[in-house]
């Protein structure tokens, strides 16, 4: 999802990976997968940043047993810090650091422009780390999907319920209008976005639709753009699987996404549902550490393992 980053930010190479971990609402989840999926990658041998993006409700050092930090997001952004190294905290975990998120302020969720424009261009250039971890607010403010879109893993979080599922086929819907928002000028297609947007429910075209309204003014950019939005790419995670039926709602979503719109999910697997997780949430651990052998353990690894085999590297021997 990242090469075109977003709008007015140059684009940049770097050679690690970014996993943003999002979700239609809160309490579904995000930040114990967050957490403990950078608890795997490091078990893997894997160097990686947990940054706790949630700016308006902060909670991942929580997760991971860590003390309300000293240094947080909030330092970086507004108090002259000049990179993220001199906010990074200790999780415990080796190759396992934390930038926790904002504590003293209550507009933290309404980043001015320059400051969003500077943590993404920070994420975007850093390589202190083999995977950055956002660990993203609920809902589908533009910080929220501006930060989704960077990432070349947008993890989704899902329940198998349907006010979960139909919350996260809006998250999807407003991500991929943020992406055509960053996009429009370079291919003229700003009359059909902004139409798009106006309308109650934001009709979503099919990536089709979308590219043949381009190739009728310019074949050449619809080629271009065809290639930049097949690059929108959400990686489903669906948390508290109960049955059998709920583990296969993941692979339903995926089917119905591509079959109406023509834009491609990919389904990473189910976690179950399992006492065990809440448990270690209450004593402000991992369940990786606190209960390495249980169901949403071994779920939670299985999804670490397929993104190391999505970015060509070796789960088998790295995940114990």
């Amino acid at each position: 999802m990242s090469p075109s980053g977003p709008a007015g930010l140059a684009r940049r190479a770097r050679a690690r990976r970014i996993i943003a971990v999002g979700g239609g609402k809160g309490g579904i989840g995000k930040s114990m997968v967050s957490a403990n999926l950078g608890v795997a990658l490091a078990q893997a041998g894997q160097k990686v940043l947990l940054v706790d993006a949630d700016l308006g409700g902060a909670n991942l050092h929580t997760c991971l047993g860590v003390g309300p930090p000293e240094a947080t997001l909030s330092d970086f952004l507004r108090r002259g810090k000049a990179n993220l190294e001199e906010v990074m905290v200790s999780t415990g975990v080796p190759g396992l650091s934390l930038i926790a998120g904002a504590q003293d302020s209550l507009d933290a969720a309404n980043l001015k422009y320059a400051q969003k424009q500077k943590l993404l261009r920070t994420l975007l250039t850093q390589t202190t780390a083999d995977y950055l971890i956002l660990d993203l607010g609920a809902g589908t403010s533009f910080n929220t999907l501006d930060f989704f879109l960077i990432a070349d893993h947008g993890l989704l979080v899902v329940l198998p319920e349907p006010t979960s599922v139909e919350n996260a086929y809006r998250f999807v819907k407003a991500a991929f209008f943020r992406k055509l928002q960053q996009t429009e000028a370079r291919y003229g297609i700003q009359d059909m976005v902004e139409g798009a947007l106006s309308t109650r429910e934001g009709a979503l075209r099919t990536l089709h639709d979308i590219v043949e309204q381009v190739r009728r003014k310019a074949p050449s950019d619809a080629e271009r753009l065809e290639r930049e939005l097949a690059a929108f790419h959400v990686r489903l995670v669906v948390n508290q699987a109960r049955t059998d039926a709920d583990e296969k709602v993941g692979a339903a979503m995926v089917s119905a996404w591509k079959k109406f719109f023509g834009i491609d999910m990919d389904d990473l697997g189910a976690l179950r549902h399992d006492d065990e997780a809440w448990r270690a949430v209450r004593k402000r651990k991992p369940v990786l550490l606190e209960r390495p052998d249980s169901p949403v353990s071994q779920g939670l690894k299985r999804i670490a393992a397929r993104i190391l085999t999505l970015d060509g590297l070796s789960p088998e021997s790295a995940i114990p």
